[in-house]
């Protein structure tokens, strides 16, 4: 393990980031602003029971502890939104547009580029502490069939990243952005949550269950959940992995 100077630490391989952050945590051995980088995961995780592939010291892999303890519990999503506006904000300066496909994926055009998984603590009604794993695809060029869509910043832009220097980058997003959260800027964080929202306001097809339908975005609920207008004009409230896109 290395630990730079900015208070990032560099693992050559663990299970999973994010469960080293939370050692960390629960340790008493995180600041702060503690990030853990590795250079591979053997298992990886990615949201609910998904896992997120990658070759050694090809991507990012990283995941940033966080105190947010003025947050509430309810209001949670808020970080989503922050490291997925962070990481629309540092790709948007290397190969111009990206999207946030609801909840928790950053794509360029149909293909996804990174993914977020954050696990927190929670102490009566607020947060205590929070871990944000991001999976980036940098340099990987082969991935496997079983994966659907993924895409590499190298394969869109054409030259090599390192992670050292991109989780950096990143991290000074992703400060800014909490800096606008801390501060009670959430109506600015909804709104620009919003424009960058993956397919918002076009007709796209989605599938519930065993059924499809076409849906177009209208929104974000207040805890996170997807709105969407019915071909009938009616709007209709999706939780979290009750609906997805058909791509």
């Amino acid at each position: 393990m290395t630990k730079t100077d900015k208070n990032t630490l560099i693992i050559q391989e663990v299970d999973s980031s994010n469960n080293y952050a939370k050692q960390l945590i629960a340790a008493g051995k995180a600041d702060h602003g503690t990030v853990v980088l590795a250079h591979f995961q053997n298992a990886g995780k990615g949201h609910a029971e998904n896992y997120w592939e990658s070759e050694f010291g090809k991507n990012m892999l990283a995941s940033f502890i966080l105190f947010p303890k003025f947050l509430r519990a309810d209001k949670q999503f808020y970080l989503s939104k922050i490291i997925s506006l962070a990481l629309v904000d540092l790709l948007s300066d290397e190969i111009g547009s990206v999207s946030v496909k609801w909840p928790n994926d950053i794509y360029v055009e149909n293909k996804k580029l990174a993914g977020i998984l954050i696990e927190n603590s929670v102490s009566g009604s607020y947060i205590h502490s929070s871990v944000i794993g991001v999976g980036l695809n940098l340099n990987q060029e082969k991935f496997s069939e079983q994966l659907p869509n993924p895409v590499s910043l190298k394969q869109v832009a054409q030259r090599k990243y390192s992670p050292e220097t991109v989780v950096e980058q990143l991290k000074n997003k992703l400060w800014s952005w909490y800096k606008k959260l801390e501060d009670g800027q959430q109506d600015f964080i909804d709104s620009a949550y919003l424009r960058k929202l993956y397919r918002r306001e076009q007709w796209s097809r989605f599938k519930k269950g065993d059924d499809f339908f076409e849906a177009r975005i209208k929104g974000i609920g207040e805890y996170g959940q997807l709105i969407l207008e019915m071909r009938n004009g009616a709007e209709q409230t999706f939780q979290f992995k009750e609906v997805e896109f058909v791509i």
